[in-house]
């Protein structure tokens, strides 16, 4: 405790450290209050099936990442989803389009080119999503939203500039703030359902018959459980080992240093499963364009049922597919390899150059395949966690994109802080160690 303390001390005796830290608070204050700021023209406390409608399913995860602003019809409604959607469009067209692989390839200028690309496409699917999540509006609340083209386009317009102004607010946290912004706005979106959900379960554990506070305790326990196995998967490595060739410096001989190469097995970090999970938004996000007589079709359902068979099992496809697909684009084996032969090194028994490379790629290869199925079942945990008789809000933090997130985005903060610490030459946050972060944030976007 007495660490603890000292710990914060220091922290607030770095004055940049204690600008970023209020900078960053002050920002998310504004997101917060953003996401209560409805639409002009929707009365707020007709809300209730909007309400009733968040609290389980697809739409309770699009309300959790929004923060709340899906139901509270807020400004901010469509949040942060639309900019990554965009993104995996941006990412899939650098595999398959040549204009956009040479953009990738050609450092801080195509970064900026492709950076505006996706701002524009992002545009162009808040305007899709904005018409279904009125349309979801109007069948939901009926009567109680204006009718006429004025107030759909003026609405739409008001929506996307909503969503500009989180991305917006998120970059400003990057630049000035601790964290990744666009993760941290996300990762408060969480958070803020954390409490309600929390006391929710404590209370529906105390007034049922289905066990009482030993099973509140013992789902606290289970949680922890998942928590330690998210921080193992973020932070697991191999490391294979690297021989620096004996070096004749002018009349001194140096021997052979052995040396590692860290390989996460998740070396995407938790970016497949937010990938997935922006997927997986698309048919409730146009389901709402897309219906006959106010029925939806029976596919959109499937898939927006987070607790079905269907949407667990494509969404655990999904994130092994772009887990490969992430670590492709992170990891350069040939890159690597070049890097390891100008600097005299090599991996004991196998030769430099392309026999390197390609050991490295298999190397990738077996330990992503497991490190990508564990992903998987953290992600679809949720659902196992609600055949427990786990609260459907509640269960959201037994894995799933929520608690990878969560840790993912954590363990990041935690690490530019202790960075800060260490650099003015103050203990860092752990007594032995460093806190290792997470690759495949959302800064590259």
């Amino acid at each position: 405790m007495k660490r603890f303390i000292q710990t914060i001390q220091n922290i607030f005796k770095i004055e940049e450290l204690r600008s970023r830290l209020a900078i960053t608070f002050l920002l998310v204050v504004i997101y917060r209050f953003g996401s209560f700021v409805a639409l002009p023209g929707i009365d707020t406390t007709q809300l209730a099936n909007l309400t009733q409608q968040t609290e389980g399913g697809l739409m309770m995860l699009l309300d959790m990442f929004s923060g709340g602003a899906f139901s509270n019809a807020s400004i901010f409604a469509l949040g942060i989803m639309p900019y990554i959607t965009a993104s995996i469009v941006v990412q899939l067209l650098g595999m398959a389009i040549p204009y956009f692989r040479k953009l990738q390839q050609d450092g801080e200028s195509g970064r900026n080119k492709l950076n505006q690309i996706t701002r524009y496409l992002t545009v162009v699917v808040l305007i899709v999503q904005g018409a279904a999540y009125l349309a979801n509006l109007r069948m939901q609340l009926g009567s109680v939203v204006p009718e006429g083209a004025f107030f759909m386009f003026s609405s739409i317009v008001i929506l996307a500039a909503g969503s500009m102004f989180v991305l917006w607010l998120g970059e400003r946290i990057t630049e000035k703030g601790i964290g990744n912004g666009v993760s941290f706005i996300i990762l408060v979106g969480i958070i803020a359902r954390l409490p309600q959900a929390l006391v929710g379960e404590f209370s529906s554990r105390l007034t049922d018959a289905t066990g009482g506070l030993v099973m509140f305790l013992a789902e606290l326990v289970l949680l922890l459980l998942v928590i330690c196995g998210s921080i193992l998967l973020v932070q697991g490595t191999r490391r294979i080992p690297v021989q620096y060739a004996k070096q004749v410096i002018g009349n001194r001989q140096y021997g052979g240093v052995y040396q590692f190469i860290p390989l996460k097995v998740n070396a995407a970090g938790v970016m497949p499963i937010i990938f997935a999970q922006a997927i997986m938004f698309i048919p409730a996000s146009v389901a709402g364009l897309f219906t006959a007589d106010g029925e939806v079709s029976n596919f959109a359902l499937a898939m927006m049922n987070n607790n079905g068979f269907w949407y667990n099992f494509v969404f655990f496809l999904l994130i092994i597919a772009f887990t490969y697909f992430y670590t492709a684009v992170t990891i350069n084996p040939t890159q690597m390899a070049e890097h390891l032969k100008l600097n005299n090194g090599f991996i004991p028994g196998v030769k430099p150059g392309k026999k390197t490379a390609e050991y490295l790629d298999t190397v990738m290869s077996r330990i992503t395949l497991p490190g990508s199925i564990f992903l998987g079942i953290v992600a679809i945990m949720p659902a196992f966690a609600g055949l427990l008789g786990i609260s459907t809000s509640f269960a959201q933090f037994f894995g799933g994109t929520s608690l990878l997130i969560m840790v993912g985005v954590v363990l990041d903060t935690l690490q530019q802080i202790e960075s800060h610490l260490l650099m003015r030459h103050y203990d860092g946050l752990m007594e032995s160690g460093k806190i290792k972060g997470r690759h495949g944030s959302l800064a590259a976007y």
